[in-house]
């Protein structure tokens, strides 16, 4: 049986004992939930509880959470070592060939699942995504593995030394998750030549214009950041901050971006959340409370 603490350190939401609360809606858009790294679709005591948690608070609202490839396995292996381009295109086909979609529906992202539902936003417009709620996604990457993810400690000695080392390595970018978003604050070069998912989804190798159109056609974007959070490094990046290029202490504030933020910022789009605790730890009382609302508006 796995501990509290390993089963954080997965990427799992662990739900904090709080009290409960009620919503409810006549109609709702669907919800597409995509699950973190060391997770998979559908675990009883994680995504599995979100799932029945939102049909519960939204009068049984249609909800869908990914699984990538044809079980729980090949689901869970995803998150480690099958590419994120991979993955996203594997999602948009899955998700226009679900005709309880078609005409619209909001999105979760947990830990790595935000940035990549992300993408999915910005690649593939239909079905349209309405609103984006993020879990500490790390969208400017990391930098840093504090707390090493599912792995035994020569393992994750073994994986820190590698991204360290050879992140940008094309055969380590093809083989390993989560080099596609490792972000190198002092050989940005590197990182924006090298990164085969992350420089390319926030528009630092070229500029794609279309990824600018379809993320500002999303109705609400919004960021949660966990304020103590020991997985991901900086938490900056969950609201889309990062180290200042050329070292690895100073926070650049959020400010203009590649992907048109600003301009999000500017029309009301954008939602930055704070949440106390470590890596996906919530409560019930605060989804409710916070979220469902997001999911219950039109």
């Amino acid at each position: 049986m796995l501990s509290a603490a390993i089963i954080l350190s997965l990427g799992y939401i662990i739900w904090i004992a709080s009290a409960d609360g009620t919503s409810g809606a006549t109609t709702v858009l669907p919800v597409v939930l995509w699950h973190g790294m060391g997770d998979t679709c559908c675990l009883p005591f994680s995504l599995g509880s979100i799932k029945k948690l939102i049909e519960e608070h939204t009068n049984g609202t249609y909800v869908r959470s990914l699984k990538i490839g044809g079980n729980v396995v090949l689901d869970y292996e995803s998150g480690f070592f099958v590419h994120p381009n991979e993955q996203v295109e594997y999602v948009c086909k899955h998700l226009a060939q679900d005709e309880r979609l078609a005409k619209g529906y909001n999105a979760i992202g947990f830990s790595q699942g935000g940035q990549f539902l992300r993408a999915v936003a910005q690649r593939c417009p239909e079905p349209p995504m309405r609103t984006l709620i993020t879990l500490g996604g790390q969208h400017q990457g990391v930098f840093g593995l504090p707390k090493c993810p599912t792995l035994t400690a020569t393992s994750c000695e073994y994986l820190s030394r590698l991204l360290n080392e050879a992140a940008y390595e094309e055969w380590v970018q093809d083989e390993l998750v989560q080099a596609t978003y490792w972000h190198d604050p002092l050989h940005e070069n590197h990182y924006r030549l090298g990164s085969t998912f992350l420089a390319d989804i926030n528009n630092e190798l070229y500029l794609n214009e279309n990824y600018i159109e379809n993320l500002n056609k999303l109705k609400r974007f919004v960021m949660v950041k966990f304020l103590n959070d020991t997985i991901v490094q900086p938490k900056d990046s969950q609201w889309f901050q990062f180290y200042t290029s050329g070292q690895d202490q100073v926070i650049q504030p959020f400010n203009e971006s590649k992907l048109g933020l600003d301009r999000m910022l500017r029309e009301g789009k954008l939602q930055f959340l704070g949440i106390e605790g470590d890596h996906l730890a919530i409560s019930k009382a605060w989804f409710i409370e916070h979220l469902v609302p997001l999911l219950l508006s039109a």
